[in-house]
């Protein structure tokens, strides 16, 4: 039975981290020896023990402008404080429109119109669901077939999964039907490729043979990460997004760019439509949209799309899609003050220039322990190990845990060590990082 709380008191147990089910984490392995962050600034976390970590990673991809700055959080407090909570169903707020025309003016001018969310996962679920609306509105409702990519992260939600190509993350819960995949564009060849490596362009024909298999009159939309984040930073090669772009137009196939790791400056542009110069139908974001301080996604969609089924559709509600936080108050007060402070403070000029300097210093690990593959681009980076056998990622883990506990924030996933560090960071801290990668490294199993 249920004790509840006691005013003013917080409930405690033996063990206090027992309530929390933590996500994408190995529970027991964490609760027997947990590492806790208290506090942030800038470029730093601080442990509740007080020690200063190195923000490697913005967080989860997504503090791009570091942490706890001021105008942001200015902006919510105030906005908490004049409006809390406000519907969008057949109602509105000022915020929700403001912060949609300031980010329709950021993105691809062709991408006109956004719909917000709350997250990465609701932004692919949200898009792959306006494709398949889009395409029915225009007559072409056999068009259901959704076209994912191996190695492909889209999130956690069932489109999400079922499009995407970590096989982990479906492996326990299935996929939809009417999904398939293109390969990766990972190849033994572009190894070491400082930037987007130079094969595999034609890898992008895989879309070819799908519409030769079940027909182009099946499939609604191909969703891709311009550049793959989560499955180990896999850079695409030179044409490959182009070749995807000029097939998928032929086909009458809509082309989805999940940009919720890459938006927001990581490649030195507003988006990575922007940086490769391909502009996608719908482009799904999130994390930096406000500097993660408050959760938001969204989905900006080119006007042809938009037109097709809210100006030229049936009166009444034009899709039946929709969240309770869509555009909450806080979130849309977070994402302006983010946007203009990105702008003010030149924040993606600023990762374009730094870009040089950080694929130098992740390049000048090639030839040190274990190492098989570097991978960059923008502010990004991947560092590939050997695996030990029989034990695939315990050793990114290991160096995982010994980056942290000496002043060091990474990701890991598998054996490849990823970096994304706040597009604040000094060529110093740079060089800190992965300065402090090579020397665990030197000393790693």
């Amino acid at each position: 039975m249920s004790q509840g709380l006691q005013p003013g008191k917080l409930a405690t147990a033996p063990n206090a981290l027992d309530a929390f089910w933590m996500p994408f984490t190995a529970n027991k392995a964490f609760k027997a020896h947990p590492r806790l962050l208290a506090r942030a600034e800038g470029m730093y976390y601080w442990t509740d023990r007080g020690d200063r970590i190195l923000d490697g990673t913005a967080g989860l991809w997504c503090v791009n402008a570091g942490h706890g700055r001021a105008e942001i959080t200015a902006a919510i407090r105030e906005q908490a404080g004049v409006m809390d909570f406000a519907p969008v169903f057949q109602l509105g707020h000022p915020l929700a429109f403001a912060a949609a025309s300031k980010l329709a003016l950021m993105f691809p001018e062709t991408l006109d119109h956004v719909f917000f969310c709350n997250s990465g996962s609701e932004a692919v679920d949200t898009a792959l669901k306006i494709a398949l609306a889009y395409q029915r509105a225009i007559g072409q409702g056999t068009r259901t077939r959704l076209i994912g990519r191996e190695r492909g992260y889209h999130g956690v939600g069932f489109g999400g999964i079922s499009v995407g190509g970590i096989v982990n993350n479906r492996r326990v819960f299935g996929s939809l039907a009417g999904v398939d995949h293109l390969r990766h564009t990972q190849l033994p060849a572009n190894a070491f490729s400082i930037g987007q490596p130079p094969h595999g362009a034609d890898l992008a024909d895989d879309l070819e043979r799908l519409v030769a298999l079940h027909g182009a009159e099946t499939i609604a939309a191909v969703i891709v990460e311009p550049l793959a984040g989560s499955t180990g930073v896999l850079v695409p090669p030179v044409g490959y997004l182009e070749r995807l772009r000029e097939i998928a137009t032929r086909h009458g196939i809509l082309l989805i760019f999940d940009e919720v790791i890459t938006a927001f400056g990581r490649l030195g542009s507003a988006t990575a439509a922007d940086h490769f110069g391909v502009i996608p139908d719908l482009i799904a974001c999130a994390k930096g949209l406000t500097n993660a301080t408050v959760p938001m996604g969204a989905v900006v969609a080119a006007d042809f799309v938009h037109r097709a089924l809210v100006d030229e559709g049936p009166a009444g509600i034009e899709l039946f899609h929709g969240y309770t936080y869509s555009a909450h108050p806080l979130a849309c007060a977070a994402a302006i003050a983010t946007l203009d402070l990105y702008v003010r403070d030149a924040l993606f000029e600023r990762a374009a220039a730094l870009a040089p300097t950080f694929a130098a210093a992740a390049h000048a690990l090639k030839g040190r322990r274990h190492v098989i593959d570097v991978r960059s681009l923008g502010l990004v980076a991947g560092i590939e190990l050997a695996s030990r056998d029989g034990a695939p990622g315990a050793r990114a883990m290991t160096l995982f845990h010994r980056a942290f506990d000496t002043g060091l924030l990474v990701r890991v996933t598998g054996d490849i060590v990823a970096l994304s560090p706040p597009l604040i960071a000094t060529p110093g801290q740079i060089d800190e990082i992965f300065g402090r990668i090579g020397e665990i490294l030197d000393d790693l199993d």
